[in-house]
């Protein structure tokens, strides 16, 4: 039987770290957004006790690792599924009751009759939080599944340095892994501002979506190509997100003629691209700015472009990972058949630009 390692000693220090980071976040957010709205709070202590209150999940992250590692994810069994729901409901009512306890003992919103009920606070926050809860907890599976693999793909290189698929197959693997720590976080973060704003149809909506996004990603299958349609679908469900995270600020166009649909292409090959423009590019711009994603074929050649209208490439341009990786695994799927290009477009921005065989899937 082999044994899953989801993480490697010390990693408790990173938890700690990420957890800390996410709740003084949520502070920082919760603060300031009441304030804006012109609200009357004890301010330093709102801001401790929303900090604080994120303890519980940083305490029982190693217990949860555990239990992935003891009844691991994802499964046809349906003993691991009861085992990891009655976990998730564990962790969300002790999070509820140390954030009941929290708020009741402080105070922090300054009523004047003071804080509610304990009971009453319990019962808010466990109710309230259940799909954050469902969240937190399969965004630590997922990460979990994540490392998991990664630590597989590793022994595999290591033992085959052989053929140029195994090469190709690690870069796939790779540019998976590179989608899900800050992609979930972000995504995370939205459904958090939808259920604040009673938005309950938007936030389901976006759990779907998520859901969607972390099946296609999580995928053992390990398939190198797709057809244009499956990867095109695949984008506008990412692009979808992050427009709630960006809202106004992205705005995007996807221009494929309908007879390329059924075009092979490389599994998140244009995914790639995409979210090195909105990391590179977009996200950089105060006000924020439009991605472009389009395809053409000539003869044998199939080209896909992605422009965004973010600050021009800098001077010498450094390749960021994802794009290095994206250029090696097109040399190992292609060899000289194929090619990367990456320049300044028009008056500002920055256009990618893959050619590949054309081939039907």
């Amino acid at each position: 039987m082999t044994t899953r390692t989801y993480y490697p000693t010390g990693s408790w220090r990173y938890m700690a770290g990420g957890w800390l980071a996410f709740g003084l976040f949520d502070a920082i957010q919760t603060v300031v957004s009441m304030h804006a709205m012109g609200m009357h709070h004890a301010w330093l202590t709102l801001f401790v006790v929303t900090a604080a209150s994120w303890a519980p999940w940083a305490v029982l992250t190693p217990l949860i690792l555990g239990l992935l590692q003891r009844f691991p994810l994802p499964t046809r069994n349906a003993l691991p599924w009861t085992v990891h729901i009655a976990a998730c409901l564990a962790v969300g009512a002790a999070w509820a009751t140390w954030a009941a306890l929290l708020e009741h003992a402080t105070n922090p919103f300054a009523y004047a009759a003071g804080s509610a009920p304990f009971a009453l606070l319990w019962k808010e926050k466990f109710l309230g939080n259940l799909i954050t809860d469902a969240l937190l907890y399969g965004a630590i599976a997922a990460l979990c599944i994540t490392l998991d693999a990664q630590h597989r793909l590793w022994h595999q290189r290591a033992a085959s340095a052989q053929l140029a698929e195994l090469l190709a197959q690690a870069q796939l693997s790779a540019l998976k892994l590179q989608i899900e720590p800050h992609f979930i976080f972000n995504s995370l973060n939205a459904v958090t501002a939808l259920i604040r704003e009673k938005k309950d149809n938007d936030a389901i909506a976006l759990i779907a979506a998520l859901g969607d996004l972390l099946r296609r990603v999580t995928d053992s299958s390990q398939r190198q190509f797709v057809s244009m349609e499956e990867e095109i679908d695949f984008l506008r469900k990412y692009l979808e997100i992050q427009q709630l995270r960006f809202a106004e600020r992205l705005r995007y166009r996807i221009d494929i003629p309908p007879a390329l649909m059924r075009a092979q292409v490389p599994d998140f090959i244009v995914q790639a691209l995409v979210e090195n423009a909105i990391k590179h590019g977009i996200a950089r711009r105060a006000k924020g700015g439009e991605l472009t994603v389009t395809a053409s074929r000539d003869g044998e050649v199939l080209t896909l472009s992605v422009a965004n209208d973010g600050p021009p490439l800098a001077a010498p341009a450094q390749e960021q990972v994802g794009l290095s990786n994206t250029r090696q695994r097109l040399q190992a799927l292609y060899g000289d058949a194929s090619a990367l290009l990456l320049r300044n477009h028009a008056d500002s921005g920055v256009l990618a630009t893959i050619t590949l065989p054309y081939r039907e899937h």
